[in-house]
């Protein structure tokens, strides 16, 4: 329980007051009753941050490059938020939260504000509440807000629901080009970033990715029922985006490159404002978060009105084979009608 109530947090979150933030955050993150009251409140004060995330195979050094583009940002007077999505333990629920010791170059910086998140067990690379600490952070007024995905591998597609830039890191050296090509997380990629190019095997490793831009362009998508689809046009044939995806190589240990990356995401950001697709992804972000809201609402409800009783009784009936899952999802739900 919060001791503080939650209309003078929230007012002094949007005094600038850090401590009232990570209280804020922590309120959310738990998601304890005071949280929602907060998130309303706060929702008015949203939709100013610029949002990129990162995201890539574990080994890439994401944290690296996410802290030497902090510090790059910082040099040129931008606010920073950085949100680290560590992966929970299956067995026992724990999360290391490594990133805040990686990123310690950062601590003492009053514009930059660090918080790592456990996944939970949540799919797709990231936090459960991901999306309302971006709102919180937001509010707080950061300019930039940079997520940086849990890093297990080519299923962390989630992030380009929530980020206006996608940035996928690549390293070489981490398995054979081919591995590159079929990765598909790359599709989802607005920025290819190699690095550590100072290996030896560099080279390989962008021709491969160049090798997977020239298989063709990438098609657009929209959110449609909290999933991700193909747009289309008018005739039903598949919209695409002919904006070629630049390839940065860095060394992130070092700062190599991150001013192109800088400058790379600024022009991201230009083209998302020019051609509409910033407002067409705030559009299907929100649409895809109501989806899910309202899929978590009502399976509680429906769960919590199932008596025990019933729900072990349909279990025994499967496990008999005296009724298919498609039969007792439809009995339970004709249960509450």
């Amino acid at each position: 329980m919060l001791k503080t109530s939650p209309e003078t947090l929230v007012s002094q979150l949007l005094a600038g007051n850090r401590r009232a933030l990570a209280r804020t955050i922590t309120a959310v993150e738990n998601e304890t009753p005071e949280s929602v009251e907060i998130l309303k409140a706060l929702y008015p004060h949203t939709g100013r941050a610029y949002t990129v995330g990162i995201t890539g195979a574990p080994g890439t050094g994401k944290s690296c490059l996410v802290t030497t583009l902090a510090q790059h940002l910082r040099q040129h007077h931008k606010t920073v938020g950085i949100i680290a999505v560590d992966p929970t333990s299956p067995f026992t629920g724990g999360a290391v939260l490594g990133d805040r010791f990686r990123m310690r170059d950062l601590s003492g910086d009053a514009g930059v504000f660090i918080r790592s998140m456990a996944s939970r067990g949540q799919l797709g690379g990231l936090a459960r509440t991901t999306y309302d600490v971006m709102r919180v952070m937001d509010a707080a007024g950061f300019d930039i807000v940079i997520i940086e995905t849990v890093g297990a591998g080519q299923n962390e597609v989630e992030i380009v629901k929530a980020a206006d830039t996608t940035i996928v890191v690549e390293a070489p050296g981490l398995g054979d080009d081919i591995q590159a090509i079929k990765a598909g997380i790359l599709e989802i990629a607005d920025i290819l970033v190699v690095n550590k190019a100072d290996n030896p095997m560099v080279q390989n490793t962008v021709r491969a990715l160049k090798a997977m831009l020239d298989l063709g362009h990438r098609q657009r998508t929209v959110a449609h029922h909290g999933q991700l689809m193909v747009q289309t046009d008018s005739s039903g044939a598949p919209e695409y985006d002919f904006r070629e995806v630049p390839i940065i190589q860095t060394v992130a240990i070092n700062g190599q490159g991150v001013p192109e990356l800088a400058e790379a995401i600024e022009s991201h950001r230009a083209y998302l404002a020019e051609s509409g697709i910033r407002q067409d992804r705030h559009r299907a972000r929100l649409q895809s978060e109501l989806v899910v809201r309202l899929k978590e609402i009502l399976l509680k409800k429906l769960l919590d009105s199932v008596p025990d009783e019933t729900l072990d009784d349909v279990v025994e009936s499967l496990l008999a084979r005296q009724m298919d899952p498609i039969s007792a999802v439809q009995f339970l739900l004709a249960h509450q009608m």
